[in-house]
């Protein structure tokens, strides 16, 4: 039987990424043209047609101003998860700052949803070396799991030694399930294939061979993400540096026929779900890693 793979979508808008920082002040967001709603409407649309569940990882400002859109991916049968409030970088925070962003968001998302939110991903994929102190909080905050290191390098982000694969931390306050970005080894680094700018940027061969790899010759799952802006070509155009302007814009016009392709192509579910071992579009049991809750 095929391995079943884990679809995740952040969800933000298009003025919440990391590299508009400097561009767009948190005081300026409410003044701005909000399309988080549509494009993630869309992608509900694009997951149901092709029967999938999916994690969401919502930003809780996105949530405390759109709680009907929490409340439609609920009822639509998929995950809720935190992408944290504000949507800042775990590094710039101090570890007050931390607990209270994903204490808050935690507390939006699970009051609007009605349902557990077990799930953590960082912004921009921020818990690094300098970070992992982060780690303890989530467990002492009730998270069961964390989907925020990405194991490679790259100029924000990234733990290169990192485990590739799903894999439990042990820490002081408890343990923590983490479900890492995927790569694939080649000689003695990692490279992305779980999406977002590397699915818009590269071409499409490059995702479609490197998760077909892992889930063929390495036996395992992928775990793939993106962000409802990347399906919106007609996003209001930000300033910015020419490699933040380049990594932002580049091919979202490709992204929407590139997704409709990979769900053909791959099976998908939740990442609570494959963390489980249940991870399956209708809950096939042929994905058996051993993580328990």
């Amino acid at each position: 039987m095929s391995i079943v793979n884990a679809m995740s979508v952040d969800v933000e808008d298009y003025f919440h990424v990391s590299a508009f920082d400097g561009v767009v002040p948190r005081s300026r967001w409410d003044t701005l043209e909000s399309r988080v709603c549509a494009n993630s409407e869309r992608l509900l649309e694009i997951f149901h047609e092709s029967e999938v569940d999916v994690t969401f990882f919502i930003l809780g400002w996105v949530a405390q101003r759109f709680p009907e859109l929490v409340r439609r991916i609920t009822a639509a049968g998929h995950e809720i998860a935190s992408h944290g409030f504000a949507h800042r970088l775990v590094y710039d925070l101090t570890p007050a700052q931390f607990r209270d962003d994903v204490r808050r968001a935690k507390d939006i998302l699970e009051s609007t949803s009605g349902v557990e939110v077990a799930g953590y991903r960082a912004p921009s994929y921020s818990v690094t070396p300098r970070s992992l102190w982060a780690l303890d909080i989530l467990i002492e905050e009730g998270y069961k799991y964390d989907a925020s290191i990405f194991p490679i390098h790259h100029d924000r982000y990234g733990i290169p030694v990192s485990e590739r694969q799903p894999y439990v931390i042990e820490r002081e306050a408890g343990s923590l399930h983490e479900a890492p970005a995927s790569t694939i080894r080649w000689g003695p680094l990692n490279f992305p294939i779980g999406g977002g700018g590397y699915f818009r940027i590269l071409p499409y061969e490059w995702t479609r061979w490197g998760i077909g790899r892992l889930n063929r010759i390495e036996n395992r799952p992928a775990i793939f993400y993106l962000h409802p802006w990347e399906i919106d070509p007609s996003q209001p155009r930000l300033q910015g540096s020419r490699l933040s302007i380049f990594r932002h814009y580049r091919n979202l016009d490709k992204t929407e026929a590139r997704l409709r392709e990979l769900l053909k192509d791959f099976q998908f579910s939740t990442v609570r779900s494959l963390l489980a071992g249940t991870a399956s579009p209708h809950q096939r049991p042929e994905l058996a890693l051993p993580y328990v809750w």
